[in-house]
């Protein structure tokens, strides 16, 4: 099952009932990161409406926040403006950009950030052979934990993944299955890959949330128009009482502190 729990709440969770607080965020007023999901791999082996028939147990006006892609140029730019909130997401790197960018690495995991793989060149795997895609992903997830160890970031056990293009095979599923490897979708998207001003992208994102309520949201550091409107986005989550959703790997959730700077529970 997914358990909710922060490192310093872990043993009061079983007596709330599934209910978690976090240590609030230094700066009143910010929208802030209401709980953490830890994700077990065998109750939630891959996840998104757009892709799976199954996703995370979000209330309503809960988000996970996604980046595909990085690090990149722009990436610090996404890095402020979640630090600003006191927001934490998850970051799907690809392996030759995060091993000539360590640095970038860091930062993106001193943030407090949960760190996904997304292979090492960000090739259509459903057109190579099973061995190929296989090759690609493994020598991304080796390249991305090769920074971290070097960076002296700890390394998480169970690895999130997400596919390229969301373009899985069954066999490539089940294989990710069977090595305990949950695969993150998406239950919307802001389209960033294609191009449009930040106040376009805005509208465009904000109306596809306000339909759905909840959701995993994927976002790509990358795009120059996703890193100067996320300040905007987040600002609006605010003013429209949503909340952020820290997913981590089950190793992982004592390295995970979040922040309910508005004292509300899940719904």
């Amino acid at each position: 099952m997914i358990i909710l729990r922060t490192a310093a709440a872990f043993v009061a969770l079983a007596a709330l009932g599934g209910t978690a607080h976090a240590t609030e965020c230094p700066r009143p007023g910010t929208l802030g990161t209401s709980r953490v999901l830890t994700v077990d791999p065998a109750t939630y082996p891959r996840v998104g409406l757009k892709s799976f028939p199954q996703t995370l147990p979000l209330a309503d006006r809960e988000v996970v926040l996604t980046f595909d892609d990085g690090p990149a140029a722009t990436t610090p730019t996404v890095l402020k403006a979640l630090a600003d909130e006191c927001v934490r997401a998850t970051f799907f790197l690809v392996g030759k950009p995060a091993s000539e960018m360590g640095d970038m690495v860091r930062r993106i995991a001193a943030g407090g950030h949960t760190i996904g793989h997304h292979t090492y060149t960000h090739q259509h795997l459903s057109a190579l052979s099973h061995a190929d895609a296989l090759t690609e992903i493994d020598r991304g997830i080796a390249a991305d934990e090769a920074v971290m160890r070097a960076k002296g970031i700890p390394v998480a056990t169970t690895r999130f993944f997400r596919f390229p293009y969301f373009e899985s095979t069954p066999a490539l599923l089940d294989d990710l299955q069977a090595r305990g490897i949950p695969v993150f979708g998406a239950d919307l998207w802001a389209s960033d890959w294609n191009p449009m001003t930040p106040d376009e992208q805005l509208k465009l994102i904000t109306e596809r949330l306000t339909a759905t309520g909840r959701g995993i949201i994927l976002f790509h550091d990358p795009r120059k128009q996703t890193a100067e409107m996320m300040p905007a986005f987040l600002r609006w989550l605010r003013e429209n009482h949503y909340r952020v959703v820290h997913v981590v790997p089950s190793d992982e959730a004592g390295h995970a502190v979040a922040s309910d700077t508005h004292g509300r529970t899940a719904r």
